[in-house]
C-alpha cells in the first residue's frame, strides 16, 4: 500500500504521519501499512445538530491523531452534498442514512456505488406542525386527520430529501395516523435551514427535519412538535458518514483513519453533559449550524417541550455513540430503508435486501477503525425494533414487510 501523497499536500503527509502514534497507525492501518494516502479530508455537512461529531473531530484534535486534516465543509442542501460527494468536491459527508442508499440505487438520478461507513447518530429528529393548524384544535395525528377530513384542502408537508430518513419519518407517522401522504396530502422538499422561515411565510403546514429548527419553529412560534422520531422508533438511525465506494476503495487507509477520529469524538460527545455543552457552543458558531447555542443544547440534552405547554425529559435523546451502538452500521438498518423504498413506490421490485446492505454498509472498514479507537463492536450485524404503530422489524423476510402495510405508494 503506498504512503501519503506528497505531491498533493507538500510536506503535510509526511509531518502528519510523524505525530501518530506508532500504536496507533498499526491499528488503524491494516496489515502494516504506512498511513493514509490523503492526510487531509473535506466532510460535508449540513448546518444541524447531529453534525457535531464530524465537527468536534476537527475542532478537538481527534482527527490529527490518526493522521489526519478533517476540513468540515458546510452545505446548502442535500441535493448538493450528493452532487459534491460523487464529483469528488467532497470526500465523505455528514449524510442522511438514506442518501447514500437512494444513489446506490439509482433513485432520482444514474446509480454509482456508495458507502455507508458508520453511524453518526440516532434519534433527535421531529415533526412540527404549524400554528395555523394548533388554532383549528390539531394536537396529534388523530387530530390532524380528522382536520384534513372535515375541511379538505392542499394540506403541504415539507421532508428534506426524497430517500432520506425525515422523508421516511413523515411517512411512516402520517400513514400511521391513516394518512396516506402521496393522496391525501402535498409533499414537498425543503433545506432544514429554510423550514421555519418557510412556516412562518405559510408555505407548509407541517415539517420533517433535524435539530435544532424544530426548537427554532417554538422560539419563533411557527409552531409545535407533534411527534419526535424517538417516539416512531426509539434508537432509530440517522445521519452517517458517506463516501463513495471510489473514494473508499482509492484511500482505504484514509477511510479508516477518518471513522477512528470520528469514533473518538462520539464517545467524547457522549462521556457527559458538559462535553455536549462544549459542543452546542462550538457548533453554534456562524460557520457551522449559525444559532445561539441555547437553542441547540435543550433538546441535545434531552430537555424537550412541545409549543404547547408540555415538558418532558426525552428517554431516547440525541446519541451519538451508546458504546458504539449508535456508531455501527448495522445491516438491518439498511434494509429497512430499502423496505420504505419499495413500500412507497421509490423502487418498483424487491431487491436483494441483505445484498444491497452488505455491499453498501462498509463494516470491514468500520470494524478495523473500532479496533483502532478501542470501541466494541455488537455481535450481530442485525437488529430488530418495534416502531410506533407496534410493527416489529427484523429484517428475516424484508419482502413480505416491505408489502404488508395497508398504506402504500
Amino acid at each position: 500500500m503506498s504512503g501519503p501523497d506528497d505531491s498533493v499536500f507538500p510536506g503535510a503527509a509526511s509531518a502528519l504521519l510523524a505525530a501518530v502514534d506508532p500504536r496507533v497507525r498499526a491499528g488503524a492501518w491494516a496489515r502494516g501499512s504506512d498511513g493514509p494516502e490523503k492526510p487531509e479530508v473535506r466532510i460535508g455537512f449540513i448546518p444541524l445538530t447531529d453534525c457535531a461529531s464530524v465537527i468536534m473531530a476537527s475542532a478537538l484534535g481527534f482527527d490529527r491523531k490518526y493522521g489526519l486534516t478533517i476540513t468540515p465543509s458546510r452545505e446548502t442542501s442535500w441535493a448538493g452534498v450528493r452532487d459534491k460527494l460523487l464529483t469528488g468536491e467532497l470526500d465523505a459527508a455528514h449524510a442522511l442514512y438514506g442518501l447514500p442508499y437512494g444513489v446506490q440505487m439509482g433513485i432520482g438520478g444514474t446509480a454509482r456505488d456508495m458507502a455507508v461507513l458508520m453511524g453518526l447518530s440516532r434519534n433527535g429528529q421531529a415533526i412540527t406542525l404549524s400554528s395555523r393548524l394548533a388554532g383549528r384544535g390539531v394536537r396529534d395525528g388523530a387530530s390532524l386527520r380528522a382536520l384534513m377530513t372535515q375541511a379538505p384542502r392542499d394540506y403541504t408537508f415539507a421532508h428534506t430529501f426524497p430517500t432520506g430518513t425525515h422523508a421516511m419519518w413523515l411517512y411512516y407517522w402520517l400513514a400511521a395516523n391513516g394518512i396516506d401522504p402521496l393522496r391525501m396530502a402535498r409533499v414537498i422538499t425543503v433545506p432544514p435551514p429554510r423550514m421555519v422561515g418557510a412556516m412562518l411565510a405559510g408555505e407548509m403546514d407541517g415539517f420533517c427535519a433535524g435539530e435544532p429548527w424544530h426548537a427554532r419553529a417554538i422560539a419563533e412560534r411557527a409552531g409545535f412538535t407533534v411527534q419526535t422520531s424517538q417516539a416512531i422508533w426509539p434508537d432509530h438511525p440517522e445521519k452517517v458518514l458517506g463516501a463513495t465506494a471510489e473514494f473508499v476503495a482509492r484511500y482505504p487507509n484514509t477511510a479508516r483513519a477518518m471513522v477512528a477520529a470520528i469514533l473518538e469524538a462520539s464517545r467524547h460527545l457522549d462521556a457527559s453533559a458538559e462535553h455536549r455543552q462544549e459542543a452546542a457552543r462550538t457548533i453554534a458558531e456562524p460557520g457551522y449550524v449559525d444559532t445561539d447555542a441555547e437553542t441547540i443544547i435543550g433538546r441535545m440534552l434531552g430537555h424537550y417541550k412541545d409549543g404547547l405547554g408540555n415538558r418532558w425529559e426525552d428517554t431516547h435523546p440525541m446519541a451519538f455513540h451508546q458504546d458504539g451502538a449508535a456508531n455501527f452500521p448495522y445491516l438491518s438498518d439498511g434494509m429497512w430503508f430499502l423496505t420504505q423504498y419499495k413500500r412507497w413506490g421509490l423502487l418498483k421490485t424487491h431487491p436483494d435486501y441483505l445484498a444491497v446492505a452488505r455491499q453498501v454498509n462498509r463494516l470491514d472498514v468500520y470494524r478495523d477503525a473500532a479496533a483502532a479507537a478501542g470501541v466494541p463492536v455488537p455481535a450481530d450485524e442485525l437488529r430488530t425494533a418495534t416502531l410506533m404503530d407496534g410493527r416489529t422489524w427484523d429484517a428475516r423476510d424484508p419482502a413480505a414487510y416491505a408489502d404488508s402495510f395497508a398504506i402504500h405508494g
